[in-house]
């Protein structure tokens, strides 16, 4: 499967060069899908097709942080008839999300999940982890959940740490915290977080997972999940040169 990000111009130019330049009838091998875009074109067709492939990106967007770079078409087209990358298993991070109604929905994410404000007013935010509660109100614009992988996305942004993306850590930042000011965690892998929104009807939130939003959101439980993403990368691939060069860049 090779999927092309059709509002994207230079998605769908590299697509149509390399078209030209790798063998005629050639595919990716069974199980492996080919996406061509950006980072967020990566993370809407993962979750429309779901963890079943090995995924592997060719950047044609800005940051490509998720992605393989694609500047060079000849040499990308080369990697891809000689099969030359490797697929690697990234930890997904998990929300057990319980709504004003009752109902409970689990979301799964490859970058993050946080919890936003929904109105003009910040959230108030009872914080735990691993049952310990840190914060009985935390007032805050939201907070951020993400993986090593998603942690120089938006989580970077609002103050946290860029974490190596093979590491298998939750990252606990929040977003503009008032008070108290709070800087942000790295827990390992088999940590959890909970968070009670308080006053919800007068300080509504909302979960976003992967740009995803959830309204009306009450109670939700974070933790990685047992369940993993697997992203292809070129065989010259270094992913700590990758981080650095990204963290500059940014």
């Amino acid at each position: 499967m090779i999927v092309v990000d059709e509002r994207n111009a230079r998605a769908i130019g590299l697509a149509q060069e390399l078209r030209g330049l790798l063998p005629r009838g050639w595919k990716p091998p069974e199980g492996t899908a080919i996406v061509i875009g950006g980072d967020g074109f990566l993370l809407r067709t993962v979750a429309a097709h779901g963890f079943d492939h090995a995924w592997l990106g060719l950047n044609a967007g800005n940051m490509g942080f998720l992605l393989n770079e694609a500047a060079e078409p000849k040499n990308v087209a080369e990697k891809l008839a000689a099969g030359r990358w490797q697929t690697y298993p990234f930890p997904l991070v998990e929300a057990r999300i319980v709504l004003g109604s009752g109902q409970e929905r689990i979301e799964r994410a490859i970058n993050d999940v946080y919890l936003e404000r929904m109105s003009g007013q910040a959230a108030l935010l009872r914080l735990s982890l691993n049952g310990h509660e840190v914060f009985d109100q935390l007032v805050a614009d939201g907070i951020i959940f993400a993986t090593a992988l998603g942690s120089t996305g938006y989580a970077y942004s609002a103050g946290g740490e860029p974490l190596h993306p093979r590491l298998r850590v939750l990252q606990v930042a929040p977003i503009c915290a008032h008070r108290p000011r709070v800087p942000p965690v790295v827990l390992p892998e088999d940590a959890f977080a909970e968070v009670e929104i308080l006053q919800s009807d007068k300080r509504p939130v909302r979960a976003v997972t992967d740009g995803r939003g959830i309204d009306d959101v009450r109670h939700v439980r974070v933790s990685l999940s047992s369940q993993s993403v697997h992203l292809s990368y070129f065989d010259d691939h270094d992913f700590t040169r990758h981080l650095l060069r990204t963290v500059v860049q940014t």
